[in-house]
């Protein structure tokens, strides 16, 4: 079995070609009812988003999966990939497989490096696919590594600190300002998306009441139901703003809307009470000079922008922090995933040994009838130990193997020698599922000698 991932994302496609690849969980779910229709494909697990869809399979040979994920592909979405001729796809194997996957859930992959919502849409995804049946031993054991390595990187770093966008490091400057945000009024001048997403940021940093007004009163109007505040005529805005705590500016006007004498004749109405400009317009909104004035806080888009700048270089910093995490993380799963590669064989190894030693026991007990309980445990270790000191060195030299080249050399001479039959077997694992007796649990703990 081998890892592989098709997908494409903001690196390598246009938002364009990104919206038909843009997958409800509804179509992933209908997708994935015809997943067994493709016999290469033995696990699955669908994320799409709005800057990625990534297709994460165990298949048999990832050189002929490709094909085979690419039909998968052309059926979500039909006659798109012919038409670009592949050119927007990425498609990793094996470590790298593991490595984007863990790049992804931190954030590291991500338009916005460090940003908190892709590890809940990782989540999402592996949640839908094992809901659907259409994940096992192999993919739960990633996608539950990939989870924790994302929790493990925001926790440990500083990646999600810090804010790098503009809407929002302006939301972050105006709490350094006026500290809890939760009494605060705030004035949006215009309509625009800047002042919408602004607005929602001061919103969920829990404003009390949002103002809105444009020229346009009915946008204004419009833009003020999103958050249940109150639309203003454009030519009242200063009178609005004496109860205003933050005003935020971005109409588009040519020339300045709010002047140092306006603001100079509003800060005595305010009897005291500090109030915050964000002035996000090009050309600006807000006059220079009012900066200056006692009681007022004025930023305008470049001071936003350097601080988004500044930001972003410690983000860049901490990443460096997270990769070096991912290493370790890597290290650790490919262990798991070589020891997963022979796991079968070693248990049907332990399995028939135990087999043998119980049937043994049994027959020479039974030639013992005045055994006393003290001796039968006396002969059970023994036999136990005798099993498992046989066992120690073809388990080692499997061991050793694994992940490398001898690997399949040590599976085929086990199999020979000890009769093994590996497909067998592994129906009857599945048969058995969760039900193993105690005798198998026993024989697990030889294979972990």
């Amino acid at each position: 079995m081998q890892l592989v991932v098709l997908g494409l994302n903001h690196r390598t496609a246009p938002v364009e070609v990104r919206e038909c690849f843009s997958f409800s969980e509804e179509q992933i779910k209908a997708a994935y009812k015809r997943i067994y229709e493709y016999d290469d494909i033995r696990e699955c697990v669908i994320l799409s988003t709005c800057n990625r869809t990534e297709m994460y399979a165990v298949v048999e040979d990832a050189d002929d999966a490709l094909t085979v994920m690419q039909d998968f592909l052309d059926y979500m979405a039909p006659n798109v990939l012919a038409e670009t001729n592949y050119d927007y796809l990425f498609y990793f194997q094996q470590e790298e497989c593991i490595r984007h996957l863990f790049r992804v859930s931190a954030s590291l992959d991500s338009l916005v490096l460090g940003e908190g919502q892709i590890l809940s849409q990782v989540k999402s995804a592996y949640a839908i696919a094992r809901i659907a049946g259409t994940t096992k031993t192999v993919l739960n054991t990633l996608f539950n590594r990939a989870i924790a390595v994302g929790k493990r990187v925001r926790t440990t770093t500083r990646i999600a600190y810090n804010a790098v966008s503009v809407s929002y490091a302006a939301v972050e400057l105006a709490k350094k300002v006026l500290g809890d945000l939760s009494a605060s009024n705030v004035l949006v001048l215009g309509a625009g998306e800047m002042s919408e997403l602004t607005a929602r940021h001061l919103v969920a940093n829990g404003v009390k009441t949002v103002f809105v007004s444009n020229r346009n009163f009915s946008r204004a109007e419009a833009l003020a139901d999103k958050f249940r505040g109150v639309a203003v005529p454009f030519e009242d805005f200063l009178k609005c703003a004496v109860d205003a705590d933050i005003v935020i500016t971005s109409t588009g006007a040519p020339h300045y809307i709010i002047q140092a004498w306006d603001v100079a004749h509003l800060m005595p109405k305010r009897q005291g009470r500090p109030i915050f400009f964000i002035d996000i317009a090009v050309p600006r909104d807000i006059e220079p000079e009012v900066g200056a004035i006692a009681g007022v806080t004025l930023y305008n888009i470049d001071d936003l922008e350097a601080v988004v700048e500044s930001n972003m270089r410690e983000r860049e910093q901490e990443a460096a922090e997270a990769e070096k995490l991912i290493d370790e993380e890597m290290a650790e799963i490919i262990d798991r995933f070589r020891y997963l590669s022979y796991q079968p064989m070693l248990a049907q190894l332990t399995d028939k040994a135990e087999r043998i030693r119980q049937r043994e026991i049994k027959r020479a007990l039974t030639k013992l009838p005045d055994i006393t309980p003290e001796e039968r445990r006396i002969f059970e270790n023994m036999s136990k130990m005798i099993v498992r000191k046989l066992l120690r060195d073809p388990i080692v030299r499997l061991n050793e193997a694994a992940g490398t080249d001898k690997e399949y050399y040590y599976k085929d001479a086990l199999r020979k020698m000890f009769k093994l039959d590996i497909a067998l077997e592994i129906n009857r694992e599945d048969q058995l599922g969760e039900e193993r007796d105690s005798e198998t649990k026993t024989c697990h703990r030889y294979a972990r000698q």
